[in-house]
């Protein structure tokens, strides 16, 4: 009896996620992570960040506003992202390879064809203080070549995620929208000033994150 009331209950949640996230383009689940399990992959991260051993990504690579003008600039060894998590840090391999999270993508997806990419998002976002800088508004699916956008994001924070240290922002309802060529850069960055684009980014809300929270997005 005990083992078909949490299949009910696991059914339930697997429910309430799906719709969140079809809502919104993305869902929360918090404490995905211990506390332990964030503390463990926190050292072996920092062991590859003083001094900074690549691959990596600094600031100062990207252009991004805010960021350092180049290398030799004050802030310019800011590194941005460390490369390659997925062959670099066993404990990020276990969360990439976790059947739970497996079990949710398959949820979200609807499919049991669920695959780990080990491209663009296989990193560490670093984020330190003083020379992050800011990415513009985007969708993922910017970086793919899919025949369907069939991509889900996650994030699993080790540290706390506020309004105060960057959280990340996004936009709920967006994963549905069809944007057209002449409301991106040629970055494929929303144009800010353009007039659909402003309203939709001042619907743009913050996703605070403790760690060990997972944010799942399109």
């Amino acid at each position: 009896e005990h083992g078909v009331h949490k299949a009910q209950d696991g059914a339930e949640q697997g429910s309430a996620l799906a719709a969140t996230f079809a809502r919104q383009g993305f869902a929360v689940i918090p404490g995905f992570w211990t506390r332990a399990q964030c503390a463990a992959a926190e050292a072996e991260i920092r062991q590859a960040l003083d001094p900074v051993l690549g691959p990596a990504e600094f600031e100062a690579d990207v252009g991004y506003p805010g960021a350092p003008s180049d290398r030799a600039a004050p802030g310019g060894d800011t590194p941005r992202r460390l490369l390659f998590a997925y062959s670099r840090f066993p404990a990020l391999r276990g969360l990439a390879a976790s059947p739970l999270l497996a079990q949710h993508l398959r949820t979200l997806l609807a499919t049991d064809d669920v695959r780990l990419s080990q491209c663009h998002h296989n990193c560490v976002m670093t984020k330190a203080p003083g020379f992050s800088s800011a990415t513009l508004w985007h969708q993922d699916v910017r970086y793919w070549s899919y025949a369907r956008p069939a991509l889900i994001s996650a994030w699993l924070a080790l540290g706390s995620e506020t309004v105060h240290n960057g959280a990340l922002r996004v936009i709920p309802g967006t994963h549905l929208e069809d944007f057209a060529a002449s409301r991106l850069d040629e970055q494929k960055f929303l144009i800010p000033d353009q007039p659909t684009n402003a309203a939709l980014i001042d619907s743009a809300v913050s996703v605070e994150l403790a760690p060990g929270d997972l944010l799942l997005f399109h």
